[in-house]
């Protein structure tokens, strides 16, 4: 195996890396250890035609301090400091710390000392592992690439049990004559104060593999947490009680005028959503989007206006993923309200208007990881704990259209 150039060798290198991650997608783990076999006798390969360079980078990366005759110069009277010339500015995101942190997690091996909390009134055991901030950073940024709703709302990142003032009343201009003035208005402001609800997650895939890469344990750690907690979060973001928990959207008292019922005997159809959208301000329509499930949305597909035009269209965008119309307006699915159904048990909302923006998620992402033992099973849970809650700013772009159970 010949390299034309360092880009050659890592263009081959990010190619056979894809690889493997799509065997981890497919959950086809034994032929992505062999694949990262193959990474490894390209990287031996490299060494070979690269002496130099990998000689340098093993210094780098191996020695955090040089002798005394290699750092030093003769001095008289002189004490020599400290001879350590590099700098951790991150210790969560160290090699050593990750393979720590992978043993801690597939073997239940303690994280060394080092990394640990050192006050002596917590208990490392009760804390748990820090997520290592690389890998961290990849769940956060998956979290965001396959969320439907998360990806819509406003993220803050405040401190818990900090109030918060936010706008009630927009201030109004007036016209004046020349050399008048006009009256001072005060700007009413409410507040919100962020609390802290503990999220937490069991880890869905079996992570006791004994000879398990560092590479494929975080790709399948980011895969796994990220969609329980993605489940999680959006789930409370729309239906969230408030009580232990972020409060949902729907869980919030909409404005006077802005809620449009679906009698017991009646049936959803396209007065329904004209009514919902005269219901919602002008100054909100712009960013508003629909919300429901998508067997209510297929409730509307072959639905006509009076000129006989569809009110609900699929177009498929350039990601092939299908985006959803309704009366112009985008429609985001989801599986975490209640469809429509022609008699429900209880009155239900079964879609709504919302400009997400309107809603603040505000998360604490320094998630843990722990390890524990489920006394009645006998298995070994790995679980990922964070602090989050979020709650609606301002309430005026919803509207929710309800089916009425009596």
């Amino acid at each position: 195996m010949q390299f034309k150039n360092k880009e050659d060798y890592q263009n081959q290198r990010t190619q056979l890396l894809a690889n493997v991650k799509e065997l981890i997608d497919a959950e086809k783990h034994g032929d992505a250890e062999v694949k990262m076999n193959e990474v490894e006798t390209l990287d031996s390969k490299w060494a070979e035609d690269a002496k130099e360079l990998a000689n340098k980078a093993a210094l780098e990366d191996r020695f955090k301090a040089l002798s005394l005759e290699n750092k030093s110069q003769a001095r008289t009277g002189v004490t020599v400091g400290t001879l350590d010339n590099t700098f951790e500015s991150d210790i969560y995101n160290s090699k050593e710390y990750r393979v720590a942190f992978m043993n801690y997690v597939t073997k239940g091996v303690s994280i060394p000392s080092q990394f640990q909390n050192a006050d002596a009134n917590t208990k490392t055991t009760d804390v748990g592992a820090m997520i290592p901030s690389t890998v961290l950073e990849k769940i956060v940024e998956k979290m965001e690439a396959t969320g439907m709703i998360l990806p819509l709302v406003t993220r803050t990142s405040i401190k818990g049990g900090v109030t918060v003032p936010i706008s009630n009343v927009k201030p109004v201009a007036t016209w004046v004559a020349e050399g008048s003035g006009s009256d001072k208005q005060k700007k009413t402001t409410g507040t919100i104060t962020f609390a802290y609800h503990k999220l937490r997650c069991a880890v869905s895939v079996s992570l006791e593999t004994d000879t398990m890469a560092l590479q494929i344990f975080e790709t399948t750690l980011i895969s796994n947490v990220a969609e329980a907690m993605v489940k999680a979060i959006e789930q409370s973001i729309l239906t969230g009680t408030g009580i232990g928990q972020p409060k949902g959207i729907l869980k919030e008292t909409v404005v006077a005028g802005q809620n449009i019922d679906i009698a017991k005997a009646g049936s959803i159809e396209y007065a329904t959503l004209v009514a919902a959208e005269a219901a919602l301000p002008l100054a909100y329509e712009a960013d508003a989007v629909w919300l429901m499930t998508k067997k209510t949305f297929m409730q509307f597909i072959g639905m006509v206006d009076a000129q006989k035009q569809p009110i609900a269209r699929v177009n498929y965008g350039i990601s092939g993923k299908p985006e959803r119309i309704l009366l112009g307006r985008t429609v985001i699915c989801n599986d975490y309200m209640e469809s429509y159904v022609a008699a429900p048990a209880a009155d239900s909302v079964v879609a709504a208007l919302f400009n997400m923006k309107d809603y603040a998620l505000n998360t604490n992402l320094d998630m843990t990881i722990k390890r524990y033992e489920d006394n009645d099973t006998d298995d070994q849970v790995t679980k990922a704990i964070m602090l989050v809650d979020g709650k609606v700013l301002d309430v005026n772009s919803l509207v929710t259209v309800t089916k009425k159970s009596a």
